[in-house]
């Protein structure tokens, strides 16, 4: 066992963000494992001596080059995977968070192949991950509730 992604000792803190704007919702095409060439939400590891929330605006910031604020937390999804001889080859515990963009461009940075805003039916025919969908559902109904609140 190793303190690196794969193979660690204890689980791994990723904080993700569900960036909604008039777009649609914002998605990278992750360049590390795991779901290495795969859309997906932005975000990455928390860094120690860093909040869920600085983590969050900054991986946003650094995968898409854009400011955000977080609207609020949506859900923890557990993320345990096994390699073939049932080890655990990666184990995270995702945060992950709403968020509006407050400025920026969107471009592509160092920890994506890509990023580009995609419809909700866009995101339904890319097959993403089952728990990344139910959180972009869960983003859109909390969003919806502040909007009527507001």
């Amino acid at each position: 066992m190793g303190n690196g992604r794969e193979y660690p000792d204890q689980p791994q803190v990723g904080v993700g963000v569900v960036v909604l704007g008039p777009a649609g919702i914002l998605l990278i095409r992750r360049s590390k494992p795991p779901r290495k060439g795969q859309w997906s939400l932005p975000g990455g590891g928390q860094k120690l001596g860093e909040t869920v929330e600085e983590c969050a605006r900054r991986e946003v910031a650094e995968e898409t080059g854009l400011d955000i604020s977080l609207i609020g937390l949506v859900d923890v999804v557990n993320s345990i995977r096994f390699d073939k001889t049932e080890r655990i080859q990666y184990h995270y515990t995702l945060i992950d968070f709403a968020a509006t963009v407050d400025s920026g461009t969107l471009e592509a940075g160092s920890d994506a192949d890509g990023a580009k805003w995609f419809t909700r039916e866009e995101i339904t025919a890319l097959g993403l991950w089952s728990e990344t969908e139910r959180i972009i559902d869960l983003a859109h109904e909390m969003n919806d509730v502040i909007k009527t609140v507001s």
